[in-house]
């Protein structure tokens, strides 16, 4: 099992209702592979790069999950399917291009300090 975040894009014209049976949705697809939502972040109605559906805005949502390997396509393909989802992105977190990037991070803020 890896961890992945999972990036879902909704319809932002959604009411609570609705947007209520489109997360609970999204959690059984989850379950139904055999994955664990380990948190979620809602960040609500943005404006997105690009219209989609004619489109300027989007409700998001992240999820940090951990699924077997062979389930992130079939997840995504299912929810893709769903009318009030716009756009899916699942990507496998991995640690160590975290510690790299906080590594040059601080390597980057350490040369100023040396110079002066």
């Amino acid at each position: 099992m890896h961890n992945y975040d999972l990036n879902v894009i909704l319809d932002p014209n959604l009411s609570e209702a609705q947007l209520g049976l489109e997360k609970d949705a999204i959690a059984a697809q989850i379950e139904r592979f055999e994955g664990e939502v380990l948190s979620t972040d809602e960040w609500g109605n943005k404006r997105l790069a690009y219209p989609i559906r004619k489109l300027n805005e989007g409700y998001y949502i992240i999820y940090r999950l951990r699924l077997p390997e062979t389930a992130p396509r079939q997840l995504a393909t299912n929810l893709r399917l769903r009318d009030n989802v716009m756009r899916v992105l699942i990507t496998r977190d991995r640690p160590e291009q975290r510690t790299q990037r906080s590594s040059e991070r601080d390597a980057g803020q350490e040369a100023p300090a040396a110079s002066a």
